[in-house]
């Protein structure tokens, strides 16, 4: 299996956007390895919160939640410029949302 990672890895380089789509539809058709490699970058510090809750489909507040259920634990603060772009991002899109906007 690591030979076929390896060629994927390769292949990307090369054509993103055939890679992404082919990964995009596995993930689509399995839920649960979605979001089991959204919680191992978001545990790794590859993601943030919000950027998890965006590729899980929930909001950063409900994610949270389900974290704190489930013994992950939450990272205080940004770690980059991306990161709090994609927390302020987050949050606009939940105010926007509440304001029935």
């Amino acid at each position: 299996m690591v030979w076929q990672l390896e060629q994927l890895s390769k292949l990307h380089d090369l054509e993103p956007e055939t890679v992404d789509s082919a990964l995009e539809d596995l993930l689509t058709r399995r839920p649960a390895l979605r979001e089991k490699l959204v919680v191992g970058a978001y545990l790794d510090g590859q993601i943030s919160l919000s950027k998890a809750a965006e590729f899980l489909g929930v909001h950063p507040l409900q994610l949270r939640e389900q974290f704190q259920q489930r013994g992950v634990p939450i990272r205080v603060g940004v770690e980059s410029e991306e990161a709090a772009a994609a927390e302020v991002k987050a949050y606009r899109r939940m105010l926007s949302g509440a304001n029935g906007h």
